[in-house]
């Protein structure tokens, strides 16, 4: 079957860059091992959108326009699945609650100051000043099957690329472009020079009769109570996993972090998620064209000692890639998919912070890989 594009991976990432892509007219199929936003970080993310808080470095402002693309983006098209609970953002300790008054000057718009006896009245136990952002929110994963419900949907266990004549070719499935935005995994193209790693990420979901109407994040993200439910969970320890970790108790560690914040005595355990979530070395998305690294290394044997090419780098015909959005996926995947998409079938160029040609260069210097 002939398609205008195929998109390999359904988590956030692959399910945002397909929407777009179809709302630009294009044929896409998607393809998936295990179902949609079925394992990986997708599934396991406690799926909070909220801005992030710090001194106005570049990832800062990118993820803050993120999550106000995002929570618009949500809440216009898929409201049923993202719930604004608003979220509190927590000192860690004292140290950094002294660093808090010199976060606000870059903080996103429309915030708020709360203090102990407000975060008190919240069910929060935290003596610190902390902020929060009202806008900010849960999504759930289930809004993937909802972003792809008009798209062709495939189970299928992916175990090679075939390129030919302008056609990339997947058992009897083909199409012109490619977007791999398979996570962590990478079995298919040489893009070491990506830096992409696993981040474990871990959530449980407890049965509990707090009445907690704000989520919120210190160390752990802890939801509101929605229907019953309240959500424990974080992104940690890299590529590691996790029975070897926690010994077969993933949970315990998170749930002793989330008892310092809220009340836990009654929280029921009813659900464990698990799941390995993708990240760049700079910490920002991978979004673009991906580099043909043998013939770079093959026209250019010099780059590993320093060597920048004056023309254009090549890339792979056809492939691209939307990876690397950590675990901030949700806050990401939207604004992440319309450009990819919109560079794909516009010629729109992609925002340089994303741009995974941004870490070639210094790859090839650094890379252990290559000989000097």
């Amino acid at each position: 079957m002939h398609y205008d594009c195929i998109v390999i991976g359904a988590g956030i990432a692959g399910s945002s860059v397909a929407y777009f892509l179809k709302e630009k007219g294009l044929k896409v199929l998607v393809l998936d091992r295990a179902g949609i936003a079925h394992t990986g970080g997708s599934a396991a993310a406690g799926a909070f959108v909220s801005p992030k808080i710090g001194k106005g470095s570049p990832l800062q402002n990118l993820t803050n326009s993120a999550f106000a693309f995002s929570k618009d983006f949500y809440l216009t098209h898929f409201s049923k699945y993202f719930l604004q609970t608003g979220v509190v953002r927590i000192p860690k300790d004292e140290v950094d609650a002294t660093k808090f008054e010199g976060y606000e000057p870059y903080n996103y718009p429309n915030y708020q100051w709360k203090q102990a006896k407000e975060l008190e009245e919240a069910h929060i136990l935290e003596k610190h000043a902390s902020f929060y952002f009202e806008e900010a929110g849960v999504c759930s994963p289930s809004v993937c099957e909802s972003m792809l419900q008009d798209i062709d949907f495939v189970k299928y266990d992916v175990k090679g690329l075939c390129y030919d004549e302008g056609l990339w070719s997947i058992g009897s499935y083909q199409a012109p472009k490619l977007v791999l935005a398979t996570g962590y995994e990478n079995r298919f193209i040489d893009m070491r020079y990506m830096g992409i790693k696993g981040v474990w990420g871990t959530r449980g979901d407890y049965k509990s009769t707090l009445p907690l109407i704000v989520s919120m994040h210190k160390n752990v993200s802890v939801s509101a109570n929605l229907n019953g439910i309240i959500k424990v969970g974080a992104t940690h320890e890299m590529g590691t996993l996790p029975c070897i970790h926690c010994n077969e108790e993933p949970l315990k560690g998170l749930l002793a972090k989330a008892s310092t914040m809220v009340d836990t005595s009654d929280f029921k355990l009813t659900a464990t998620y698990c799941g390995m979530r993708s990240t760049s070395q700079d910490y920002a998305p991978l979004i673009g064209e991906v580099i043909d690294v043998k013939t770079m290394l093959e026209t250019h044997p010099t780059l590993p000692q320093g060597y920048k090419p004056k023309e254009p780098l090549a890339k792979m015909e056809g492939l691209y890639v939307c990876n690397g959005l950590g675990g901030r996926g949700f806050v990401f995947g939207p604004m992440m998919g319309k450009m990819l998409a919109e560079f794909i079938v516009d010629g729109k160029a992609v925002d340089p912070r994303v741009n995974p040609d941004r870490l070639f260069l210094k790859w090839c210097r650094k890379s252990p890989d290559l000989a000097r």
